[in-house]
């Protein structure tokens, strides 16, 4: 039974909040495991829902959760040594919440129903706020403040979007079940005004919960002030949900012919991400605020590639996977060098080659990764995207995104090299251990391989997904 894998997480999720501490920490590897295997049984044999009407194993959806299922595997094998050295306060509301947010981010991947799925992605606000304000902090409160608020209006403007998308059915004399399977089928004779208008919300309301600018404003200080694990699964699988939502949205408007207007809105609102990303990523002086603003300029880059459609959608699919990959292992790392160094603040960190050198390797790969550098796939992937602009002879938006790639790689590369190497003062307050190593080297090691071989049932899936746009 497809629901499986968003009902075993959240009834794991109730008994890890009555669980001893260690019971939890358990837990959340074993569930792990288990919502990984189901993710590969839905994505690659025959796994019917029972509740057809609202859930389905679409291509998209499949890789969208086993990203997810994976991250989250190898996130809990960290957290296991993470919880071990930190003083972790209410540890069963951070086990049973992220427990909870993984059972949300699932049933997100499998929703067909477009109200089923407006619930799954604001349930993934309500799951992950927890872990946010978990520290009680001025500035977790804050932040925590301010996704909710945020989120939360995106959220309803998503809602009203999905409103405005039922009456472009009945303008049209639609009569099918509110699903995204069945709108597709049907959506040429759907009413084309009502049609954009709903697209328009749903891409401003999703979009703000995926991080693109000017709706991101909530994005850096939630993963700034949570703990380290928490941005891994926030900026590696939660994105890519709300990205779910407008993918799914887009394709309806392909269907209907309007693929040129809606591609029009993604590519605007992805290039304006990576030039907000840009800006802000030179100015910044918290590590973990910097690599918030990498996520927004990668979504901005999916959007991109999606609005492209074609050989760019092709690689902006293989782009949400590497940058969910090498995104986690940075903010693993991140918390590797907060445990090091005891501060966020970039000038107070430095000589990492020397202080911390297994780190040091994660932390650059990470970086070469994001970057965009062979052999990660991100390398692959903004290669098909600018190769798909050319193709479809937008010459201004792949000249637009390599100034831009040239910006945020000028931005990062400084204060990569101050933590790097510079600052040969720094102290060190605690040694690196193993357990804290293994997963940010798990996560590079598969965005390497995933670039030089692409087991075929998933290249299957990532066809598929495009296919529809």
């Amino acid at each position: 039974m497809l629901e499986l894998v968003f009902v075993i997480p959240f009834l794991i999720g109730i008994v890890a909040f009555f669980s001893p501490v260690m019971m939890g920490r358990i837990l959340l590897v074993a569930t792990g495991i288990i919502e990984f295997a189901l993710a590969c049984m839905a994505a690659w044999t025959t796994r019917l829902p029972a509740a057809t009407f609202y859930f389905t194993a679409a291509p998209e959806g499949c890789l969208v959760l086993l990203v997810t299922t994976f991250l989250f595997l190898i996130i809990g094998l960290y957290t296991l040594f993470y919880l071990v050295e930190t003083d972790m306060p209410r540890e069963h509301v951070f086990n049973g919440c992220l427990l909870l947010f993984l059972g949300a981010m699932a049933m997100v991947a499998v929703s067909d129903h477009l109200v089923v799925l407006w619930v799954a992605i604001e349930a993934t606000t309500l799951t992950s706020a927890p872990l946010i304000l978990l520290y009680h902090s001025k500035g977790s409160l804050e932040a925590t403040w301010k996704y909710v608020l945020i989120c939360s209006v995106g959220i309803a403007l998503a809602l009203l979007g999905t409103f405005f998308i039922t009456l472009a059915m009945e303008h049209g004399s639609i009569n099918v079940p509110l699903t995204f399977s069945s709108l597709q089928e049907v959506a040429g004779g759907m009413d084309a005004l009502w049609l954009k208008a709903g697209f328009i919300f749903i891409m401003v309301g999703y979009g703000t919960k995926m991080g693109l600018a000017p709706m991101h404003t909530w994005l850096p200080d939630a993963h700034g002030e949570s703990p380290s694990p928490v941005p891994a699964l926030l900026s590696g699988a939660l994105l890519n949900c709300a990205f779910l939502g407008i993918f799914k949205s887009y394709a309806i408007l392909h269907a209907a012919g309007m693929a040129q207007w809606a591609g029009s809105m993604l590519v605007g609102f992805g290039l304006f991400s990576m030039l907000i990303a840009g800006v802000f990523m030179m100015i910044q002086k918290d590590y973990k605020r910097l690599f918030a603003y990498s996520s927004i300029e990668n979504m901005g880059i999916i959007a991109v590639g999606t609005g492209l459609g074609g050989l760019a959608g092709l690689g902006a699919m293989v782009h949400l996977v590497h940058h969910s990959l090498l995104k986690a292992a940075l903010f693993l790392s991140t918390g590797n060098i907060l445990f090091g160094y005891g501060t966020k603040e970039i000038g107070k960190v430095g000589g990492m080659a020397g202080l911390l050198p297994m780190t040091f390797i994660g932390f650059t790969c990470g970086f070469a990764g994001i970057s965009g550098f062979p052999p990660f796939g991100l390398f692959v992937s903004e290669l098909l995207i600018l190769f798909g602009a050319f193709k479809n002879h937008s010459f201004f938006t792949a000249a637009a995104f390599i100034l831009l790639l040239i910006l945020i790689f000028a931005g990062i590369s400084k204060h990569f090299i101050r933590m790097a190497f510079a600052g040969r003062d720094a102290k060190l307050i605690r040694e690196e251990r193993l357990g804290r190593i293994f997963p940010v080297f798990i996560l590079l090691a598969a965005s390497i391989l995933l670039s030089l071989w692409l087991p075929e049932p998933l290249r299957r899936t990532i066809l598929d997904a495009i296919s529809r746009i």
